[in-house]
């Protein structure tokens, strides 16, 4: 169903049984990108699977928006589905973000981030994602989709790995991609702080292959927080759920089972 909401239409798909469970994904993809663990996952909980605005069925976002005001649209989503908002929160890169803004504003149960570094883009990295950003309004999609696939992928990805990375760059909406692109990851403000904000258990999860998000630097945001615990997946970039579903299922189960007061 889609959902209105200050940032525009969110389209929400819910699955499986038990307790609620938000799955957002990555930007650049959209929900598929959880197709090879949302299975496994439902088996457990009712998940809750987002397409962000511009992105998958999303709508069209606003030009300026923040991740406090993606987190009071899942918030939204959820009250509009009758479900509360003491959900567990497993969001990939963008989905991260959004979800530590959500689990400092709202009665999380858990949190699962994955390639999500709560600090602002390097100026390097921020060079980098601004001359893409312009050249994605200049060109689209087609002429980055080899360098998108290399920045969030590790080397050894399986075809379909690559596939739905490609195939969700290209489909997703080219006005709204630019909003979010602006929004989200050039004016990319500092989260550390909701770190120390957040009550609910949280697991920062880091592919051993992802420049972006290594687990030393998952490690070390870590330390001294004791409800903050971490994961590294192994041959995996900045897509675990999708390049090894396997591992990270393993790692997002024993978490809910461990920290959540849900039985499942």
């Amino acid at each position: 169903m889609q959902v209105d909401t200050g940032i525009g239409p969110v389209h929400v798909e819910v699955v499986g049984d038990g307790p609620a469970a938000v799955l957002w994904h990555s930007l650049f993809l959209d929900s598929r990108q959880w197709d090879r663990v949302r299975h496994t996952l439902a088996a457990h909980r009712t998940l809750v699977l987002v397409d962000g605005p511009g992105h998958g069925q999303g709508g069209l976002p606003p030009h300026r928006f923040t991740f406090d005001d993606c987190a009071d649209a899942a918030a939204l989503a959820l009250g509009t589905l009758g479900l509360g908002q003491d959900v567990d929160w497993v969001g990939n890169a963008w989905g991260g973000h959004v979800g530590y803004a959500y689990a400092s504003r709202y009665p999380a149960r858990s949190l699962v981030t994955i390639g999500a570094p709560p600090t602002p883009l390097p100026p390097a990295e921020r060079r980098q994602i601004a001359l893409l950003t312009a050249a994605y309004r200049a060109v689209g999609p087609r002429p980055l989709t080899g360098a998108v696939v290399a920045a969030l992928l590790g080397a050894d990805a399986d075809a379909q790995s690559v596939a739905v990375v490609r195939d969700t760059f290209r489909s997703n909406n080219r006005t709204g991609m630019q909003r979010v692109m602006r929004a989200m990851m050039l004016q990319r403000p500092d989260l550390t702080d909701r770190l120390h904000r957040i009550s609910a258990p949280v697991l920062l999860i880091a592919g051993d292959r992802d420049p972006m998000w290594t687990p030393a630097r998952a490690a070390e945001t870590a330390a001294g927080l004791p409800h903050v615990r971490t994961a590294a997946i192994e041959n995996a970039g900045h897509l675990p759920p999708l390049e090894k579903p396997a591992r990270t299922a393993v790692e997002i189960l024993s978490f809910w089972r461990q920290t959540s007061p849900v039985t499942s």
